[in-house]
């Protein structure tokens, strides 16, 4: 039974909080402060910077969704690597790759070259601690003599570093950007079409467009970005025309928006419920798996999500595009034990406000079926640490599985392995090391998906992991605005042709 919301209360109640937030000096005549053409976009942001906008941890999206940074290589819409800084690459040998590197400048002024390059991808790789994107890779990287080259080397086969180096944390700076003690100031910095100019804290940033641009000039004369963690308060921004853009809107908020300002989008963020396989009630596969069979995926995607998800297929969602025509199904699964009033210990994070509603319909479907649930929701930063210790028996859990890199495999191997780095689900399994071993040996992109939906078999055949659902992320859009970037992977936001 879903929870009562008072939506129309919730807009108003946070009417004050943004009032005049987004007023600039000229910058919304249609004409940036130079004279130039384009008027600024007030864009309302949820997560605020973190970590002081280090580009190795959670802040490096942000800086990549305003347009600041980018790496040798991006993402396409079909998730292949695709040129950025790089305009062409090839391989060597199985440990060797060369990157050709377009005409293009740093925000400071000064050229990209091969030596700026490799000294960026250097402090990635000496960076603590080590950005996701490099967790178990041994990279190093060297400028040829040619000052357009860079030779990229991996102490093991590497398959899939053309994607690996798309990596939002992997985003290349200038010399000057890199300061003592690992800080990195990004700050007119980077390579993208938007220069960030100034930071306020969490509360705001100032960005403008780089005209030196090497893909062209922005169409927007540059963007002033709020960070509004309150979900009500963005819409609201963007109800009242305070904002142009506001991600990320809760489903709470979505029918406060008009439809023609709703802009619904598949992404490759899943919702699971990770259950505790190495200790605990969920040591037990009889119990995991009568825990799966309690699970209504569709109530969930209907009724807490509101019809913004689907209901949980797998590891991987409908956006990713080629996974339901692979898909396997998983084999080895035990039979559901009857719970007899087992005890388990359940829990989430606020943050992503849908989480905690999700959890409070898990423990009542979970006590339907026989179990008795402890409810623990806290903030993610107070709750990480505890849950990849498998002090939980059971966490609900969002993730995008294919962010830090963009490969198939990589969430498999940090998340469902023996040696994962954010396994949850505390599993080691011989079978799924096994499988997820062999796709990450495997070079060729059809076949390593093959591999990878193998390897999730594996995985959903333990019931350590529940899908949930697969969510679609609701971005506010005013009317006057085109050309926002809705990206499944969520990477990017604002873009060359993003303007009102």
């Amino acid at each position: 039974m879903r929870l009562f919301r008072s939506r129309l209360i919730a807009v108003l109640a946070f009417t004050p909080l943004l009032a005049g937030c987004f007023a600039s000096g000229g910058g919304d005549t249609g004409e940036g402060a130079d004279g130039k053409s384009g008027a600024r976009l007030r864009v309302a942001l949820a997560f605020p910077p973190a970590e002081r906008l280090s580009p190795y941890g959670a802040d490096a999206t942000l800086l990549s969704r305003l347009g600041v940074t980018e790496g040798l290589t991006a993402l396409d819409a079909n998730g292949a690597a695709a040129p950025a800084l790089a305009q062409s690459w090839r391989q060597k040998d199985d440990k060797t790759w060369e990157f050709t590197l377009r005409d293009a400048r740093f925000q400071d002024g000064t050229e990209v070259t091969a030596a700026a390059v490799a000294g960026a991808l250097t402090h990635a790789v000496e960076a603590e601690p080590e950005p996701a994107a490099l967790a178990g890779v041994d990279l190093t990287a060297k400028a040829d003599s040619s000052s357009r080259t860079v030779t990229v080397r991996t102490a093991e086969p590497d398959p899939v570093l053309p994607l690996r180096l798309s990596s939002p944390s992997l985003a290349v700076f200038s010399e000057k950007a890199y300061g003592k003690g690992g800080r990195v100031d990004p700050v007119g910095t980077a390579t993208g079409p938007f220069e960030l100019t100034e930071v306020d804290g969490a509360s705001s940033a100032r960005l403008d467009r780089f005209d030196d641009y090497w893909g062209g000039r922005a169409q927007a004369s540059g963007i002033d970005a709020r960070f509004v963690a309150d979900g009500s308060a963005r819409a609201n921004a963007l109800r009242t025309g305070e904002a142009d853009i506001a991600e990320a809107v809760p489903v709470a908020q979505a029918a406060t928006l008009d439809q023609a300002t709703r802009r619904d989008t598949a992404t490759t963020r899943s919702t699971s419920l990770l259950l505790n396989s190495a200790s605990g009630p969920f040591e037990d596969p009889g119990l995991r798996a009568a825990a799966r069979a309690a699970v209504d995926t569709s109530a969930l995607a209907e009724g807490v999500y509101e019809g913004h998800a689907d209901p949980g297929a797998g590891v991987y969602g409908p956006a990713v595009t080629w996974a339901d025509g692979k898909r396997v199904e998983p084999v080895g699964r035990a039979g559901a034990e009857d719970p007899k009033g087992t005890s388990l210990s359940l829990a989430t994070y606020d943050n992503r406000p849908e989480l905690p509603e999700v959890a409070q319909v898990l423990k009542q479907q979970l006590e339907k079926a026989g179990f008795k649930v402890k409810l623990t929701v806290r903030e993610y930063s107070r709750l990480e640490s505890d849950a990849l210790e498998g002090k939980f028996d059971a966490v609900v859990l969002a993730r995008n599985t294919l962010l830090d890199t963009g490969d198939p495999v990589a969430v498999l191997a940090s998340d469902y392995t023996c040696e994962g780095d954010y396994n949850i689900a505390q599993l080691c399994n011989k079978d799924v090391d096994r499988a997820v071993a062999e796709a990450e040996r495997t070079a060729d992109p059809g076949k390593r998906q093959d591999a990878a939906m193998a390897a999730e078999a594996a995985v959903l055949g333990t019931d350590a992991v529940v899908p949930l659902v697969h969510q679609r992320v609701i971005t506010g859009v005013g009317t006057s605005v085109r050309g926002v970037v809705l990206d499944p992977y969520e990477r990017t936001l604002v873009g060359m042709g993003t303007r009102r």
